[in-house]
């Protein structure tokens, strides 16, 4: 019996532990599934094909399948004459921007990248050359600011950078709407004035492109941010609007639904049903008309047709972002240089400026638009013109306009140079040229074999600012080369500093005007700090010389332009470790070629 029982038991024994086994196995092989299934889920992530399909078809309407692919940005240009609700959205939106947007702003800027030194760069009259920054960079190397890019100032920069690029692009655009672009801008373009001739805002003006799609359409009111502001109680806030209509090129003017009615040369302009306060259907606008808003406030209507213009010297821009270190990245671009000759509605002056940025180059950008565009409306002013041509003098007008630009500017931790040159003829064909600057970019002239030193140079470092500074507050230590990080004891924008520190400075270096004999061989250079850093004021002077000689012996085109190029090229081989920008005026008659500038549309 015992027997029976031991067998019994081994037996049952070894059902037993074939059973575990069995279920450690199974157990082994669910855990290894789990896991199996779980990688498979890290990595392919099947969910999203049920989630994003279930989506895809929810967004598609009807009619999105037979819409063209264009980009949005192109049908808000094309939209213009399209629908007035949605001209106000855009301008709306426009109005966002930086706070100097609320003033009248002046066309005639074409932005373009510069990918390398030897990029030809059109003769116009009105160029930007703006190399976009590589927002990947993570650090910001360069002797004006000491201080590290904060993460949260890099995302806003790339999103300012994102806001650029999705801006018109012709590459979007089919090739009959190129086509058709490019020859009505070529022979349909105009240009709007409009003059304020009576009421509480007489001699108010404004003047306007049909090509500035950015600016369109343009508003009339009481308030900010009106672009024509008339300080008239019968003015309402939002008054009236005139567009551009794309389709029949022409100037049109729209009612807003003003309490006290628009008229057009005594006529009504409203909409049909009176009572309301519905914006009117748009009316034509023709030169001589008179426009009138409520009872006082009349403005005269100027319109004129513009194509082909042409500089009266040589002009040549060169730009580079430079390497940090040879095979290295380039630097992130933080300067702009821009000309405009001549200015809208002025033709016997025009500018030529640089603007390099600290601490990011929104306020480089910002003050390449801000300036010109201030100088173009103070100049508007017949009585302010003509005492320039009188007097031969522009001081007031370049100091105006940097104190104008600093109160337009809202850039908190952001800061630029400003060089300015105001060039212009006067009634006995006679060339003069003018210099404002705040910071360290340099611009120097050569007069008949004489050096001129047409800016002043305020880093710290320099002996007559230092002085300014020590009278102007608590003396500078010995050997102390920086004021709150910055190499730079004047400077347009960087307003968190200026709160803090009162001997920072915006006030301008005005140099004297200088007259310009067409038998004088006269050239300008002017550029930013790249180049100051690594040639001297001396050297580049022998170096524009050797070029201007070698390249008249060749029988050169476009002289001016190639010797931008070729100072930039010095400043590249001796490797200076700044962003380069150069703008190069020959006036010189011998070798200067005046070149029809192209304005693109």
């Amino acid at each position: 019996m015992a027997m029976v029982m031991v067998v019994q038991l081994e037996a049952l024994v070894n059902t037993t532990s074939s059973h575990i086994i069995i279920i450690g196995g199974v157990i082994c092989l669910m855990i290894l599934l789990i896991i199996l299934l779980l990688l498979l889920a890290y990595y392919c992530k099947p969910w999203r094909f049920f989630f994003s399909s279930s989506r895809n078809r929810n967004s598609y309407k009807v009619g999105d399948l037979e819409r063209p692919l264009v980009s949005e940005a192109l049908n808000q240009v094309a939209s213009q004459s399209s629908g007035l609700e949605r001209d106000c959205v855009l301008d709306g939106t426009r109005l966002q921007m930086e706070g100097y947007f609320n003033s009248p702003r002046v066309h005639g800027f074409v932005k373009q990248r510069l990918p390398s030194a030897d990029a030809h760069v059109a003769q116009g009259a009105s160029l930007v050359l703006d190399v976009i920054p590589d927002t990947s960079e993570d650090l910001l190397v360069g002797q004006t600011l000491k201080r590290p890019f904060l993460p949260s100032r890099i995302v806003e920069e790339q999103k300012d950078t994102i806001k650029e690029e999705t801006n018109y692009d012709p590459t979007f655009v089919s090739s009959n709407y190129q086509e058709f672009t490019h020859n009505n801008s070529e022979n349909q373009r105009s240009s709007l004035t409009l003059e304020v001739i009576s009421g509480p805002s007489r001699g108010t003006r404004h003047y306007l492109q049909s090509t500035d799609a950015s600016r369109l359409p343009l508003t009339l009111g009481r308030v900010s941010p009106s672009d024509l502001l008339l300080k008239d109680g019968e003015v309402s806030g939002k008054h009236a609007l005139v567009k551009w209509n794309l389709n029949k090129m022409k100037w049109e003017l729209v009612d807003m639904g003003s309490l006290n009615g628009t008229f057009l040369n005594s006529h009504q302009v409203s909409h049909p049903d009176t009572r309301s306060r519905l914006w009117s259907d748009p009316v034509e606008l023709a030169t001589g008309d008179i426009i009138t808003l409520g009872t006082t406030s009349r403005v005269n209507v100027k319109i004129s047709s513009y194509g082909k213009q042409e500089t009266p010297f040589g002009v040549g821009m060169a730009s580079d972002a430079m390497h940090l270190r040879r095979g290295g990245r380039k630097l992130p671009m933080e300067d702009v240089c821009y000309y405009q000759w001549p200015l809208p509605g002025i033709d016997q002056f025009g500018l030529f400026g640089i603007c390099d940025g600290h601490g990011g180059p929104a306020a480089a950008k910002a003050a390449s638009k801000i300036l010109p565009e201030i100088v173009t409306n103070i100049l508007s002013v017949s009585e302010r013109r003509e005492m320039v041509l009188s007097g031969c003098d522009a001081s007031d007008i370049l100091r105006d306009a940097f104190f104008q630009t600093e109160a337009a500017m809202h850039h908190q931790y952001e800061g630029c140079t400003a060089t300015l040159l105001l060039v212009w003829i006067d009634g006995r064909e006679q060339l003069y040229a003018q210099c404002a600057n705040v910071g360290d970019s340099a611009c120097v002239m050569n007069v008949g074999g004489k050096q001129i030193k047409m800016s002043e140079d305020h880093r710290i470092t320099s002996q007559t600012e230092r002085l300014r500074l020590n009278k102007a507050g608590e003396p500078l230590k010995d050997g102390e080369t920086r004021l709150c990080g910055l190499n730079l004891a004047r400077m347009l924008g960087d307003k968190f500093l200026k709160e803090q520190e009162a001997r920072f400075s915006s006030v301008p270096y005005v140099s004297e005007a200088v007259q310009i004999d067409k038998n004088s061989r006269a050239f300008a250079l002017m550029a930013s700090d790249g180049l100051w850093d690594v040639i001297s004021v001396k050297k580049a002077m022998q170096l524009v010389l050797q070029a201007k000689e070698r390249y008249a012996i060749e029988n050169a085109n476009n002289i001016a332009e190639k010797i931008a190029n070729f100072i930039l090229s010095e400043a590249k081989l001796l490797r200076t470790k700044d962003n380069t920008s150069i703008i190069f005026l020959d006036f010189d008659k011998n070798t200067s070629r005046t070149v029809p500038c192209k304005v693109d549309s």
